[in-house]
């Protein structure tokens, strides 16, 4: 007799129209897992009854739920969907504008791209935003460039992965592009997005379908060696059905983009990059919560909370820089960029959280590097700076 293996097993999900109705059985997404658990979850109610048998006559089960879990390593474009409902926006594109002549310049291993009409801001660049150029120097042209500071004429940037530029001035013919799209945490407009999961064990000929789940929590973590990567948590309203035949038909396949790993990128903190970070977490709460009403086993809705976000990282212990800021409580800002190799114009993907504070500072001990622990609370922004006003921001450069 069969027994199901992890490796024959499908999750693939599709985002439902109305919370918790079944979507259609077409145009389903695969997802890319190292695990993943949708799980009908029931309350029970045991009798407090006291009987002179000294017996428990009754059990119940009550209301239904769902919990779910998937943990995967980070890749441009695989968590996208889940991303955005997370912070309650879609995904936007960018609109350039000409660029006019233009002036790159270095400055002590950072370089500027000063136009002379047109706006960055006006066209949408955040600090966060990595852009390229075409219309230049070959060695200029399409590498990915960082933004750590921003005005409306001037961007300040990092090239990624070692990347140069050569300093010129181009008359005309210069433009650039924001690869692939951004979202972030919005002041109004926010979403709702819920999804249907199938888990589908092709080996055993067992599917079950979860409908009526939301992102409640997502977690990247960034090692100094080894990949990046994500942990999502859904709250779920219920099972909908079971069945021996699979119900999402031909979802898309699992995509291949690179994994990323830490020793990938770029941390800018603050406007300036920092070399010694050993460890790095980026924690996103949605605080969802749901009611059980009478006579139904199943929860109507669930509630969407304050989008909140912290974190923490570990630096080697060079000077006072961090622990000024916690003593201080200083207002700082944080950018993680993430190649999916070493190429200078990698597919990649950009963290930005333009206003944290340090909530803790520590150092460790022993016959090694010292290394100095901060954990972060993130704040929304105030649009200053070239910054958006948002408390997290996040780009896909695979994204169309």
């Amino acid at each position: 007799m069969a027994t199901a293996s992890g490796i024959n097993k499908i999750v693939s999900y599709k985002k439902e129209t109305t919370f918790g109705t079944l979507p259609s059985a077409s145009g389903a997404q695969t997802i890319r897992r190292v695990s993943s658990s949708f799980n009908l979850t029931k309350e029970t109610y045991q009798s407090e009854e006291i009987r002179t048998d000294y017996q428990l006559t009754d059990f119940r089960h009550g209301v239904r739920a769902v919990e779910g879990n998937i943990s995967g390593e980070l890749s441009a474009g695989a968590y996208s969907d889940f991303l955005a409902s997370s912070l309650a926006r879609n995904w936007t594109a960018a609109t350039p504008s000409a660029l006019g002549s233009t002036t790159i310049a270095s400055v002590t291993g950072t370089y500027t791209i000063t136009r002379t009409t047109g706006s960055f801001l006006t066209d949408g660049v955040r600090v966060g935003n990595c852009i390229r150029l075409t219309g230049f120097a070959t060695n200029n042209n399409n590498k990915n460039l960082l933004v750590i500071a921003l005005t409306a004429t001037v961007a300040t940037v990092v090239a990624l992965n070692g990347a140069t530029l050569t300093p010129e001035t181009v008359a005309s013919g210069g433009t650039y592009t924001v690869s692939g799209k951004t979202t972030y945490a919005p002041t109004t407009g926010h979403t709702d997005d819920s999804y249907s999961f199938e888990s589908w064990q092709s080996d055993i000929g067992q599917s079950e379908v979860f409908v009526g789940n939301k992102v409640n929590t997502v977690g990247i973590a960034l090692p100094a060696t080894g990949l990046t990567t994500v942990d999502l948590s859904f709250m779920g309203q219920d099972l909908k059905q079971r069945s021996t035949s699979q119900y999402f038909t031909s979802p898309t396949a699992q995509g291949n983009n690179g994994i990323f790993a830490a020793v990938n990128g770029a941390l800018i903190v603050n406007g300036s990059p920092v070399a010694l970070v050993t460890a790095a977490n980026i924690n996103i709460n949605r605080n969802m919560t749901s009611e059980a009403v009478v006579g139904s086993n199943i929860k109507p809705e669930i509630y969407e909370g304050r989008i909140v976000v912290d974190g923490d990282f570990s630096t080697l212990y060079q000077d006072g820089t961090f622990a000024g800021y916690f003593d201080t409580e200083a207002e700082i800002s944080l950018v993680v960029a993430l190649t999916a190799n070493s190429l200078p114009n990698s597919e990649f993907m950009s963290f930005t959280l333009p206003r944290l504070k340090l909530s803790t500072d520590t150092k460790d001990d022993g016959e090694k590097g010292i290394v100095s622990q901060n954990s972060f609370q993130a704040l929304k922004g105030n649009g200053m700076n070239g910054f958006e006003a948002t408390t997290i921001m996040i780009q896909d450069s695979t994204l169309v």
